[in-house]
């Protein structure tokens, strides 16, 4: 799941710095929940799928199908 985040990111051309901004949280929050220090809470789980046009189920490992649900 970390590496998926990081991936995302990367992704998008995206520091930590930019999406914790988004997401209303500290960038050293942020780089906790990337480097799995820290459970992300759900909330954030969606923020992130949304932002990164994904499912909770692709940030989480559970599919390799990026394109969200319908």
């Amino acid at each position: 799941m970390y590496r998926r985040l990081k991936e995302l990111r990367k992704s998008r051309n995206l520091t930590q710095k930019d999406i914790s901004k988004k997401l209303e949280i500290s960038q050293s929050l942020y780089c906790a929940y990337e480097l799995g220090k820290k459970n992300i809470p759900i909330l954030i789980l969606s923020k992130l799928a949304k932002e990164y046009h994904t499912s909770i189920d692709y940030i989480i490992g559970d599919t390799n199908q990026i394109t969200p649900y319908r």
